[in-house]
């Protein structure tokens, strides 16, 4: 990672992008999948049962039963009766982020979901971009931060999530006040907030308080850095034109994977991913060791989409076999890790000269930033429904 001359020389990130949130934490696992299909007819068995056989479907927690009264997810045409008497449609699933590169689909009903944290939900539009602080494991080559262009769920190592817009609609970047012109000041042209969370992702490392920024006041090294991190971006967020690898190193399916998969393994002889007597290739070695917290990405997306389900669980309601599109699904991730692995001696080699440290940026009064700065702001510019049909009053 890039290195500045002393640890506490770079500015914190928790100060760089000041409103945070912890991601929304289910409670329960049956609202997501990595097909929506599986949700609706998971919906529709869960609308079959009632009394008691729906308590047992729903998996009661301190913080949800089929009785809880809760309001509407922002954004969201969820019902808002109590689950225990509910007989309509089941709302139309949203995509998420239910781990490190893997996107799933979410049933968006705030009575299904413990810790839902609206305030993320009513800023998720298309124009949001949602950074998610990951923890730093030990002899780890992982990102330290990723960025979606979804809403992250509660996962693994996932830490703190900071939006990079305070409202909807790209509106009010979520950037220390001041940030953005003193950067201009000291780089002779004006970053846009998206230039900054590039940059941010392109250098953050960790520290030892949290995540820390490294800012420069060279032009040239900021524009290098931004274009970096503009690439970064792209792979990460999985949105626009699909990543390619160079031909003859595109995976591809050389075995028909099975109808019902178990087991994968790798084949660094080959570069082969062997998915039972199914196998893909080329695959990099660099794209089956990418880590994020310690865990293997690739495995851990199998996993989702393998592991056995409670007989009798809304959980086992899943695709009876393993889709196409899981497939394609599949051999974009490893093209996107390959591609991110082949940035990270790119990121490693960027060391920061003419560093803006955090004593400049307190002497620019840009720090410490106003504690306002830490909440969300207030973005409700419509009703947004209650318990029971009754409107909210926030």
């Amino acid at each position: 990672m890039p290195s500045v001359t002393h640890d506490d020389a770079a500015p914190p990130l928790a100060d760089l992008m000041p409103w945070s949130a912890a991601p929304p934490r289910l409670g329960r696992g049956w609202p997501t999948a990595p097909d929506a299909a599986s949700l609706k007819a998971r919906w529709d068995a869960f609308m079959k049962a009632e009394g008691a056989e729906r308590e047992a479907l729903f998996g009661v927690t301190r913080s949800r039963t089929p009785r809880s009264a809760v309001t509407q997810l922002p954004g969201q045409e969820s019902g808002t009766g109590r689950l225990a008497r509910e007989s309509g449609p089941c709302a139309e699933p949203v995509r998420v982020l239910g781990g490190p590169f893997d996107e799933q689909w979410l049933i968006p009903d705030h009575r299904l979901i413990d810790a839902a944290r609206p305030e993320l939900w009513r800023v998720a539009d298309e124009r949001q971009l949602f950074a998610i602080e990951q923890t730093a494991v030990p002899d780890s080559s992982g990102p330290v931060l990723l960025v979606a262009s979804v809403l992250p769920l509660s996962a693994g190592r996932g830490g703190r999530v900071r939006p990079l817009y305070r409202r909807p609609g790209g509106r009010e970047p979520n950037l220390a006040p001041g940030l953005l012109e003193h950067l201009g000041t000291r780089l002779g042209h004006s970053p846009d907030p998206v230039d900054v969370l590039a940059w941010t992702v392109a250098v953050a490392r960790k520290g030892r308080s949290g995540l820390s920024v490294p800012l420069t006041a060279d032009p040239g090294l900021w524009d290098h850095g931004v274009e970096l991190g503009r690439r970064l971006l792209w792979l990460m967020r999985r949105d626009g034109e699909r990543p390619k690898l160079p031909g003859g190193r595109r995976p591809y399916v050389r075995s028909p994977l099975p109808a019902v998969p178990v087991d994968v393994r790798y084949d660094r002889d080959e570069e082969a991913l062997r998915i039972d007597e199914g196998r893909i290739s080329p695959v990099p070695p660099e794209a089956w060791d990418f880590e994020v917290g310690g865990v293997r990405v690739l495995e851990q997306w199998f996993a989702v989409r393998t592991r056995p389900a409670e007989p009798g669980t809304l959980d086992a309601i899943r695709p009876a076999t393993w889709p196409q599109a899981w497939t394609s699904e599949l051999l974009e991730v490893v093209t996107v890790l390959a591609l991110l692995a082949e940035l990270m001696p790119q990121q490693a080699e960027l060391t920061v000269r003419t560093p803006i440290t955090a004593a400049e940026l307190r002497e620019a009064g840009v720090l410490p930033v106003p504690e306002a700065a830490r909440r969300p702001a207030s973005v409700l510019d419509h009703h947004e429904e209650g318990p029971e049909g009754q409107f909210a009053l926030i």
